[in-house]
């Protein structure tokens, strides 16, 4: 498996909500090709400067797409095989890699290998498949025997990816994506609820099918990294831990508590104590890529969250120049909003047309200035790979330096209404440094001390490179 580093920018689709499917899948219906819509989508992507996109379930399921009933057909809300084959050719035709989403860890109550199991009971070959499976007696599941749901929820029948005909199984129908869809690489659902070793076995077979194939796990806590990278063979996980502090920085007026994730993420160890403040030690995941995000399919919508919009434009410089691979959820370029309600996760997936989304944009300006950090983060191996290493930080600022070889950048982000001027000891070789989003600001390293005023709500992303 090919393991170079992961630096992709994502874009996020959740299908069933961005083309306007049904709630539920009536089990009858004629296919409707909605997957076709997602050429529309294309021009939104590179707008942004994303180079994959992450693709929400899209095979049979019973409703929200995480239930599924058939891991080699689409969903008829959907469209046919053909009709992903298509979108994926058009995405490929662009230079966009496709990421599916791999939900392995658990099936709806209607999947065939569960409704074996009603029938069959014991004697059925796929009781064995089912995690917790005990005959003894119907549980809160609804179903006639015992078994284990996904952290609680019953409608969600676990699999043991541990047993060996489970991890076949499971390796065949990615194999078959990749051989029907070349997919690029698998986003594993509950990846902190997966056999590692099955990660691990899936990984290599998929790498060997296809050169360069990636696996983004989606884990919540910050422990579980490390632990699960290393042990699943995955390329990176979901940075739930820095997702938060993101949004709550900016409104707590408190960017020392951003600052502490990533330090206790991804700091470089300390040659003496550490300073007040800073983690203590190498980070968790130092060197190791996450899949970061302000928001998602299953969270609040960040333009809901911040609460001035003027805040998101800090927020989206600091996710494009922090350590990880950026990912952007389909119209928040744009600042549309969308909370839970009363446990309904429909208001955060609404159906969207791509063409009169920037005519509609709460934030017109946001896109824009998300395709600028893009396109200056693909310039620089630092951002896109380097080190981390946090130069100075306040409550509505705060800086660090990316390094990677012989590049170095000096970030400073400002979430303040006022300017804000920063001595930062950023370590840049003396001479004139300049703005890798501004190439008229120019200033001057002097012994190591860099001096840089950054714009109200606003980013500095300062490189002797590009001087």
């Amino acid at each position: 498996m090919d393991h170079s580093p992961l630096d992709d920018v994502f874009y996020h689709i959740y299908p069933l909500g961005a083309f306007g499917a049904p709630r539920r899948n009536d089990g009858v219906s004629r296919p409707e090709p909605r997957l076709r819509r997602l050429a529309d989508w294309i021009p939104a992507m590179e707008r942004v400067g994303a180079d994959a996109l992450y693709l929400g379930p899209v095979f049979q399921s019973e409703s929200h797409g995480y239930d599924t009933l058939d891991y080699l057909t689409v969903d008829r809300r959907l469209g046919d095989n053909g009709d992903l084959a298509e979108a994926s050719r058009a995405l490929a035709s662009r230079g966009i890699g496709l990421y599916l989403d791999a939900v392995f860890n658990h099936v709806g109550r209607g999947h065939p290998f569960v409704r074996d199991v009603v029938e069959k009971g014991a004697a059925s070959p796929y009781a064995r498949w089912i995690a917790g499976y005990d005959p003894s007696g119907p549980g809160p599941g609804g179903l006639p025997f015992r078994y284990d749901g996904w952290k609680g929820h019953f409608d969600l029948v676990r699999l043991d990816t541990g047993l060996p005909e489970v991890r076949e199984y499971l390796i065949g129908a990615a194999l078959r994506w990749i051989d029907e869809y070349g997919v690029a690489g698998l986003r594993l659902d509950a990846a902190d609820c997966l056999d590692r070793a099955f990660m691990a076995e899936l990984g290599r077979r998929c790498g060997a099918a296809r050169p360069g194939f990636r696996l983004i796990g989606e884990v919540v806590r910050g422990d579980d990294y490390e632990p699960i990278l290393r042990e699943g063979g995955l390329d990176a996980v979901t940075d739930y831990e820095a997702y938060k502090g993101l949004w709550s920085s900016y409104n707590d007026r408190n960017f020392h508590e951003i600052a502490w994730t990533l330090d206790r993420l991804f700091s470089e160890p300390s040659a003496g104590p550490a300073a007040p403040g800073t983690w203590s030690g190498a980070g968790l995941c130092r060197g190791r890529a996450l899949y970061s995000f302000a928001d998602n399919h299953d969270v609040d919508r960040v333009a809901s969250l911040v609460r001035d919009p003027a805040g998101l434009y800090p927020l989206y410089a600091l996710l494009f120049s922090m350590p990880g691979c950026p990912s952007v959820y389909y119209g928040s370029e744009y600042g549309v909003r969308g909370r839970k309600a009363g446990g309904d996760d429909g208001p955060l997936r609404p159906a969207i047309d791509p063409a009169a989304l920037a005519s509609a944009a709460p934030q017109p300006d946001l896109a824009a200035a998300i395709g600028r950090f893009s396109a200056a983060r693909r310039r620089s191996p630092a951002l896109r790979l380097g080190s981390y290493r946090r130069l100075s930080v306040g409550s509505l600022h705060l800086a660090f330096e990316r390094r990677a070889g012989g590049d170095a950048v000096a970030v400073a982000v400002n979430a303040s209404p006022e300017p804000v001027r920063l001595e930062l000891p950023a370590g840049l070789s003396d001479g004139p440094i300049v703005d890798l989003l501004d190439d008229g600001y120019r200033s001057e390293s002097l012994g190591g001390r860099l001096a840089v005023e950054v714009p109200p709500h606003w980013a500095r992303w300062m490189s002797a490179a590009s001087a």
